[in-house]
């Protein structure tokens, strides 16, 4: 470590009694792996305190003989399939060191890189389904993407184990809300002097052993002593450093001042923030970096404040649910909750980001030429969500991906034959062409078409008149309809909740109208 980064990572207590601190936390792991058979899972992001807690544990394991390293301990970390590009690569890099390292110095680590299930990631989310950008009010990305690769594989190692024991780098410092969470914890769940009981897996503990360190602590152990497994921390250090808006680590002085811990790296596609600051600087930062800009134009395109004009009337169910709108006079609008993307815009967010990845296959340095931003499996994944659930039989997608990418379509086949729609593009523009502008008509006739499509090949095609049936009720003739019998439904919910018979009798009609309470 340089006299320079000493002064700005100086921890708020004396160097001595920080490396006895070590030595004892060491010692403490120490005691904690050899006294049962219970496999240790790391939550590793590449982060400066996840990192920090895998070599703390590795250290302390390392100088155990051979002998007591009796149990596993998985390390994991989930790629969410849009994490920004860099650090994507970095982790990649790191799990292949880190089990690189396990074998050749005999060590019971063993890495896994997660991904979330191809029907659950972002852009078949997205594009696919038609799900709106992340909201504080809809946040549907963090536990398709993030949690439920990490609980997969922790339930399957409960299952093979009986019990594990989990290990992360959260520290109380890093929020007020992290640090009352953790104290109650340890109040209400704590069995060791160090383990809490898990609040959602049975037979699980929670380890958390530098919590109560300060970031700059977190540093001078990073920066102080060497990585154990062939990584460079000082890289680390760098590639905060590179995320910092002002690019540099200041000198931490009060609660005011920001740290290098302050940069977080995350998925690129975050619209849960008002801005990706690490990106930003990143791209303000380091010339190389330049290429990094359509994923923040695309990111920043995503994040729009309003948006209705993009999605449709209705929910992804089909139902229209009404909301008070306050309105910029002060007058209250009731309007119908935006549901997912129109197909125009679907098609649209496609295009873009299959052109952020040519710019970036173009633009980019060789190391980072063979990313890519949407995969193949996502890209079948929603050309079947488009032709099977959303009826759109006009098979846009492969034409998209042709037109901005210039190589043909891998179209998957089954049985030695290309799937192809049964319907296309030509019978889809000839019913543009009748319908006009009545974009609800369209889907009407393709929703009755799809059906037919459905019980074409079937011997005996049982249940189609309840299909088109359920069709013709569920999809409304005009968006002012569906609106007006969705207000009806809300007055007459209103009366039967108070219980008001002579409302009830002016709402509806009870011989002309069937509905649920």
């Amino acid at each position: 470590m340089s006299h320079q980064q000493l002064s700005l990572f100086s921890t708020p207590r004396p160097i001595a009694e920080f490396v006895q601190e070590i030595e004892a936390l060491t010692r403490e792991i120490q005691q904690l792996y050899c006294q049962d058979h219970l496999p240790w899972i790391i939550g590793y992001s590449g982060g400066k305190d996840s990192s920090c807690v895998l070599q703390l544990v590795w250290n302390a394991i390392l100088q155990l003989p051979p002998s007591q390293r009796h149990k596993k301990v998985y390390v994991i970390t989930t790629d969410t399939r849009v994490e920004n590009p860099v650090i994507a690569s970095w982790i990649k890099n790191r799990i292949a060191k880190i089990q690189e390292a396990a074998a050749q110095h005999n060590m019971p680590f063993e890495a896994h890189l997660l991904y979330p299930e191809v029907k659950d990631s972002f852009w078949v989310c997205l594009i696919g389904k038609g799900y709106p950008a992340p909201r504080r009010g809809f946040r549907w990305c963090t536990e398709r993407l993030k949690i439920q690769p990490a609980d997969t594989f922790i339930r399957k190692t409960l299952r093979r184990h009986g019990e594990i024991v989990l290990v992360l780098g959260t520290r109380k410092t890093e929020s007020l809300t992290r640090a009352i969470n953790m104290e109650k914890r340890a109040l209400r769940e704590r069995i060791q002097a160090r383990l809490n009981l898990h609040p959602r897996f049975p037979n699980s503990y929670i380890y958390t052993p530098i919590e109560d360190w300060q970031t700059s602590e977190v540093w001078f152990y990073l920066l102080q002593y060497p990585n154990p497994w062939g990584g460079d921390n000082q890289d680390l250090f760098a590639l905060y450093r590179g995320a910092s808006a002002d690019n540099e680590c200041p000198l931490v002085l009060d609660t005011q001042t920001p740290s290098c811990g302050d940069s977080r790296f995350g998925c690129w596609v975050c619209t849960m923030v008002s801005k990706d600051k690490s990106m930003e600087a990143m791209i303000q930062n380091d010339e190389e970096k330049q290429w990094l800009q359509p994923l923040l134009d695309l990111r920043n395109e995503l994040d729009a404040i309003d948006d209705r004009d993009k999605r449709d009337f209705r929910r992804l169910n089909g139902k229209v649910e009404l909301y008070e709108r306050r309105l910029e006079n002060g007058q209250i609008s009731i309007e119908p909750i935006p549901g997912p993307y129109l197909k125009k815009w679907r098609e649209y967010w496609l295009r873009k980001l299959l052109e952020a990845q040519v710019s970036i296959r173009k633009n980019a340095p060789p190391e980072y030429r063979d990313v890519q931003l949407i995969s193949i499996e996502e890209l079948h994944e929603i050309r079947r969500i488009w032709l099977e659930e959303k009826h759109e039989f006009d098979d846009s997608l492969p034409l998209i991906y042709e037109e901005v990418t210039g190589e043909k379509f891998p179209y998957p086949t089954f049985y030695g034959r290309v799937d192809k729609p049964l319907l296309g593009r030509e019978e889809w523009k000839l019913l543009e062409e009748i319908c006009g502008d009545d974009a609800l008509r369209l889907e009407l006739i393709t929703r009755l078409l799809d059906i037919e499509r459905q019980y074409y090949t079937k011997i005996r095609r049982v249940g189609i008149y309840k299909a088109l049936e359920k069709c013709l009720e569920t999809t409304p003739l005009s968006k002012e309809e569906a609106i007006a019998r969705a207000l009806k439904l809300r007055k007459v919910r209103k009366a039967a909740r108070n219980k008001d018979t002579k409302a009830l009798q002016k709402t509806i009609s009870w011989g002309e109208i069937k509905f649920r309470f």
